[in-house]
């Protein structure tokens, strides 16, 4: 076996790789006559067919089979010999596959990029230093409160929190439209159901007011003929109704699978339950800081197969996702350039972690894993089941040991890096956007 080897362009190398005429004509021959010895051909009796019969038959299609199947095991031992490590197929193209002459032909293909890890300590990170309240605590009663409500009819003026049972017709250019009309449509204020303006304009009225409001449709509104247009709706209101919270005492403990101790009970595991939410929401923040870092400060060209997989990967996950709320078969094919440079940034992101894990000779922290699963347990109404589903499934077990050899690597490169402790609410982690 010959070898050659040329640098395209990028991290794409074409290797020229010719396999002697001996080698390829001696297996093409031993499977014709192999052929010959088992094939049923009319007018010739098993095993007794002529070769020249065999190899016109034959001989063009058992070449090819035999051409690709040297051209796989040539260019693995090509690769080990020239020391090459492939990201993704190649292509193979054979250049000339004759009776007599050598086999010779071109494998084009991309390799991993040589990483070389550099600038770690200009990786810049706010650690937010937080913790759980009692005022955080106390708000997330009044949220557990909200989640438990029920609704009391009034005759008052309507607040924001109020319910109200209404009909309303609208118009765009005098002309009504399709959605714009409804009948006993219950409608919390507050909610942010209708478009901009909608609950502003009928919050004070009262069962049994008629109004007419205008509001504006906004621009980016999914209904292209709607888009910024000016429409005016009826209001007619039926009822409305006040929200009454439950109390706070042993009973609503219950509500929440609290059968001893009542509300102190209940708070402690609400608390619990938030600080591990707190810790975990901290923990990603300050890994997403050190990932980005980590890109800023290392160039990295990658492998074109690399992102294509990745792409894949991502649109599998999100067909999954849609499948659940639409019919399979109605589902569009995704087009790729929506994942491209998620894609992109997953592939490098594995590549310079991956540096991180080898050059460092980092191994799993079994310690770790069982840590991560008891926390991912502990969400569960029987953690022990979940734990024990965890060590009795190989693929599940494996995404965590992943999970904790990547925070490891995290952790180290946070030895490294410079990081400053920003002080922090757990209104500011666990809803950035005060959404």
């Amino acid at each position: 076996m010959q070898v050659s080897v040329e640098t395209t362009q990028g991290l794409e190398r074409r290797l020229t790789i010719s396999v002697p005429a001996e080698t390829v004509d001696v297996e093409v021959k031993n499977r014709l006559r192999h052929i010959g010895k088992t094939q049923r051909i009319n007018g010739f009796r098993p095993g007794k067919v002529p070769p020249s019969v065999i190899q016109k038959r034959y001989g063009q299609s058992v070449r090819q089979e035999v051409a690709g199947e040297l051209m796989q095991r040539n260019f693995v031992d090509a690769i080990v010999a020239e020391k090459l490590n492939p990201a993704g197929r190649p292509s193979f193209v054979a250049k000339s596959n004759e009776d007599g002459k050598a086999l010779e032909f071109e494998a084009t293909f991309e390799i991993y990029p040589e990483v070389v890890l550099k600038d770690l300590d200009k990786i810049a990170v706010e650690r937010p230093a937080v913790e759980v309240t009692d005022a955080d605590l106390d708000e997330m009663f009044e949220t557990l409160q909200n989640q438990h409500k029920t609704w009391k009819e009034n005759k008052r003026k309507t607040k924001k929190g109020d319910k109200l049972t209404i009909d309303f017709n609208g118009r765009v250019d005098g002309e009504e439209f399709e959605g714009g009309k409804a009948e006993g449509f219950e409608l919390e204020l507050g909610s942010g159901r209708m478009i901009p303006g909608f609950e502003t304009e009928i919050t004070g009225m009262k069962a049994g007011d008629e109004k007419t409001i205008t509001i504006t449709f906004p621009e980016d509104y999914h209904a292209e003929k709607l888009k910024g247009k000016d429409a005016e709706f009826d209001i007619v209101v039926h009822k409305t109704e006040g929200p009454v919270l439950p109390e706070v005492d042993d009973e609503f403990a219950k509500l929440f699978g609290v059968e001893e101790g009542g509300v102190a009970a209940l708070r402690e595991e609400v608390g619990k339950n938030m600080a591990r939410e707190l810790n975990q929401a901290v923990k990603a923040k300050v890994k997403e800081q050190v990932i980005e870092g980590l890109l800023e400060v290392n160039e990295l060209d990658i492998p074109a197969a690399l992102v294509a997989q990745e792409v894949d990967v991502l649109r599998k996950q999100a067909m999954q996702r849609f499948a659940g709320q639409m019919d399979p078969n109605n589902l569009p094919e995704l087009p790729a350039e929506m994942f491209e440079e998620q894609a992109k940034r997953r592939v490098k992101t594995g590549l310079l972690l991956g540096e991180v894990i080898k050059v460092n000779e980092l191994k799993v922290d079994e310690a770790k894993v069982t840590d991560l699963i008891a926390s991912a347990a502990s969400a569960y109404e029987d953690p022990a089941e979940v734990i024990e589903y965890y060590k009795t499934n190989k693929e599940l077990a494996q995404q965590m040991q992943n999970v904790a050899l990547e925070e490891q690597a995290v952790e180290l490169l946070l030895e490294s890096a410079k990081v400053k402790d920003k002080k922090a609410s757990f209104k500011d982690i666990m809803n950035p956007e005060g959404k």
